[in-house]
């Protein structure tokens, strides 16, 4: 590659790096939540883990083009780590998420080799099976986890041995929300770094990119450790901030529900899972008050609209309406046009 070539690349990469208004925007309003709506903040706390978690699957399915039918998996196993431990007297949260991180991501590491060996259809039933063989052994564990009846007893120590977790969910809240704004910085720059660019080149013509010299399946047993360790680190939140933990954190539903947020907020875009997560907890929470037998047909019937129509279509909308305020607000000619949703 020429140096000319190679200063482009860095320049492209420099500039997808950066931060926008529009993202201070979006975080500073994440933090203003916690004072804004003070009796949400358990809903709040639930949406930051469910965006943290499709953030995860968002890293394999977007950028890496892993399709994933058990990524619940991993949040379940984080889940049950950070439960046990704490349970059996490691009370301290962020000993908790570290130690769930890496037992995720060991079993990331470990399935990743028979994960990334076939097609997408082989992937789906591969990835599906793993996820069903550990809600069995976390049945049949009872006197571990639970079994049906769930893990109990759970007592988080104070974070820092100062912030203590009420029932109100303010310290739970502000907790996931940093976690979750940590991780998502790190993502962020992993993506936008020359390792993310060629997860790209991956996804798009993983033959090409062999070709070129990516060393291909190394690149995907990566990224899959890490998304295994950032869905395990979304599963400890919810077991340390509820303070339970039940047999569901390794269900198919589990699963499911992330890549309908995925698909929802935008696949191969880091925000879409963020907002994915937003959108989802909110059409729930609405439609299970108006109609609460039936709110999963409601929202299998916005998930068949947003595919006829294509998230893309919303998403290049909502960025041009922004840009065009925004040159309002600078005096510039109100002259903008859509771009591809594919960065972050």
């Amino acid at each position: 590659m020429s140096d000319d070539s190679t200063a482009d690349v860095g320049a492209t990469l420099s500039r997808r790096g950066r931060w926008s208004l529009a993202e201070i925007l979006f975080w500073l309003f994440a933090l203003a939540t916690l004072f804004l709506l003070p009796e949400r903040l358990l809903f709040l706390n639930e949406i930051a883990i469910i965006g943290l978690f499709a953030v995860s699957l968002d890293l394999i399915l977007g950028y890496a083009g892993i399709i994933s039918l058990g990524h619940g998996a991993f949040f379940g196993l984080g889940a049950y780590a950070a439960g046990i431990l704490t349970k059996h007297g490691m009370g301290d949260p962020l000993i908790g998420l570290i130690i769930a991180a890496a037992a995720a991501a060991v079993l990331g590491f470990l399935t990743s080799f028979l994960v990334l060996r076939g097609a997408d259809l082989t992937k789906l039933m591969v990835t599906l099976g793993i996820a069903l063989v550990l809600h069995e052994i976390a049945n049949q564990a009872g006197w571990l986890t639970g079994g049906a009846d769930g893990l109990q007893g759970i007592t988080v120590n104070p974070i820092f041995g100062i912030f203590e977790f009420d029932i109100f969910g303010t310290t739970a809240y502000a907790y996931s929300l940093t976690v979750t704004f940590l991780l998502f910085v790190i993502a962020r720059r992993l993506v936008v770094s020359p390792f993310g660019l060629s997860l790209c080149s991956i996804r798009d013509n993983p033959l090409r990119a062999r070709a070129i010299g990516i060393p291909v399946n190394r690149r995907l047993v990566v990224i899959y450790t890490v998304s295994a360790a950032y869905a395990g680190v979304a599963g400890a939140l919810l077991a340390q901030t509820t303070q339970f933990v039940s047999l569901d954190v390794l269900s198919f539903q589990r699963s499911a529900d992330v890549l309908l947020v995925l698909v929802i907020g935008g696949i191969g875009y880091l925000y879409g899972g963020l907002i994915g997560a937003v959108v989802f907890k909110v059409l729930q929470d609405v439609l299970a008050d108006i109609t609460p037998q039936y709110w999963q047909f409601w929202i299998g019937l916005v998930l068949v609209v947003i595919v006829m129509v294509g998230p893309e279509r919303f998403t290049e909308r909502t960025t041009t309406l922004w840009r065009r305020s925004v040159a309002r607000l600078r005096g510039r000619p109100d002259k903008v046009t859509a771009a591809p949703v594919k960065e972050v």
